[in-house]
């Protein structure tokens, strides 16, 4: 008697297969340290413009005169820009933005030297090599590059020179205003350093990404 047929049996495929794609890639960017980044700046940001003094007294012109030399000119710089420090830097950050606005070519240079700097290089996983057309960079390499890269877009396009020439306009601004503004009517908080306010986030900024780059040297 004819033994029945075998029917064919298939075992059922795993449900925790990879994806066709192979396993899934990490993020090209450390999003714990960029948001850590982003927090910082903006909290500082805050904090600074919170110390802001009203426009109105900066542009009060019954407080302009001629300073009597160079040594009382020298000694209002310092004392307005003790003073009127954020808006001072606000007016040095409006300078550079118009003269970017106005050339939107070094404008998209600037924003794509920076991106670079950040999804390449500051906030990328120090544990994700960076890989372009099959070949891997190390750190070194890439931190390398990068500074190269720089460099050649700051002297071979208008950004270097842009930038540097928006910089002089805007001190230039700042240190007219500072020596013909009379400081005497101005009191600074005995309680509030000098240093601090808008331009704290550099320290914080600093903080967050540096173990992000301390992993890499």
């Amino acid at each position: 008697m004819a033994s029945q047929p075998t029917l064919p049996i298939s075992s059922p495929q795993s449900t925790s297969s990879a994806p066709p794609g192979g396993p899934q890639s990490q993020p090209p960017i450390a999003t714990p340290a960029f948001r850590s980044f982003i927090n910082r700046l903006s909290s500082s940001l805050r904090q600074g413009f919170s110390q802001r003094r009203p426009w109105s007294e900066l542009l009060d012109r019954t407080a302009f005169s001629r300073p009597d030399n160079l040594s009382d000119a020298a000694s209002r710089i310092r004392k307005n820009f003790n003073y009127f420090r954020v808006n001072y830097i606000s007016l040095l950050a409006f300078v550079l933005a118009l003269s970017l606005l106005s050339h939107p070519f070094s404008l998209l240079v600037l924003l794509a030297l920076l991106a670079s700097w950040c999804f390449l290089y500051l906030f990328r996983p120090s544990d994700q090599p960076l890989v372009v057309f099959g070949r891997t960079f190390s750190d070194r390499e890439t931190l390398l590059i990068l500074v190269v890269s720089t460099i050649v877009v700051a002297v071979l396009t208008s950004v270097g020179s842009l930038l540097i020439s928006a910089s002089l306009v805007g001190l230039a601004i700042v240190c007219a205003h500072g020596a013909f503004r009379i400081p005497e009517d101005l009191f600074l908080d005995d309680q509030e350093p000098v240093n601090a306010g808008f331009l704290s986030f550099l320290g914080g900024a600093a903080s967050s990404a540096a173990p992000a780059v301390a992993a890499r040297v």
